[in-house]
């Protein structure tokens, strides 16, 4: 996969290797992508020798380690640390995920690193989110209403009303979804992707919003919706265990109930 980060008419070349402490007695190999744009060099790949012993458990703990003892000109992003911020997703091995939640045992042989498919990279392991962010913006991710707000209290839910929102709000746009769809990758300009139409459809589905007739209508598109062909790449990556592919289908299945 390495060539969908490369620059036009550009190669890998071969990077540095950085060795472990001496005495280490168990170690592991991470092959890290490094490019900067401001520099008129190519990306390479760089591997750094482990010491897993006075590591911590998980892939962020080898990048930290790694930059702090290392290579500090190493960039990535991270900040929670729990899973929950969706800042260090990447792709380790060939699967997009979050590093902070992907154990390195459960990485066999040299770890690939790379930033997450088919998206610019700023620097490294950092990829461009703009396109992405604009993308989630276009859908107007709140809640929108018509009728007044109740005087005093909130809008209030059912149980049941409340329960359809479970699978969807949890969505932390790390967008591992998106960056292992081929539909996105070869139309990400004009198709949403998954994980902003899961967004989408969590407001369609809000008991709460009043504006589901021109959230379908905007979406009601050969490309912003349509592209989706079910390959399912995005709920076997979703480091939230969510299904974006359903939400999809749940949106085609309202705008068909509103046609037929």
């Amino acid at each position: 996969m390495a060539e969908f980060f490369l620059p036009r008419n550009s190669k890998i070349k071969k990077g540095e290797t950085h060795a472990a402490p001496a005495g280490a007695k168990r170690t592991k190999t991470f092959k890290v992508y490094r490019y900067d744009p401001d520099k008129s060099e190519n990306p390479r790949y760089d591997r750094f020798e482990v010491d897993l012993d006075s590591c911590g458990p998980m892939v962020l703990d080898a990048l930290i380690k790694i930059k702090s003892e290392q290579d500090a000109g190493l960039t990535f992003r991270r900040s929670c640390r729990e899973g929950i911020c969706g800042s260090c997703s990447m792709n380790m091995n060939g699967t997009n995920g979050l590093a902070c939640t992907t154990a390195i045992e459960d990485l066999s042989g040299e770890v690939r690193i790379t930033p997450l498919p088919h998206m610019d990279v700023i620097k490294d392991l950092v990829p461009d989110f703009t396109h992405f962010y604009a993308q989630y913006a276009s859908i107007e991710p709140w809640l929108k209403t018509k009728s007044p707000t109740p005087a005093g209290k909130e809008r209030l839910q059912s149980p049941e009303d409340r329960a359809a929102l479970d699978g969807l709000y949890e969505c932390i746009l790390c967008a591992c979804c998106s960056t292992s769809c081929p539909s996105y990758w070869w139309n990400a300009d004009r198709f949403l992707g998954p994980a902003i139409l899961l967004q989408a459809y969590r407001w369609l589905a809000d008991s709460r919003d009043e504006y589901a007739g021109e959230r379908l209508d905007d979406l009601e598109d050969p490309f912003r919706l349509y592209r989706c062909h079910t390959i399912m790449n995005c709920a076997n990556v979703c480091p939230k265990g969510l299904n974006p592919a359903k939400a999809i289908a749940e949106t085609k299945k309202m705008l068909l109930e509103r046609t037929g």
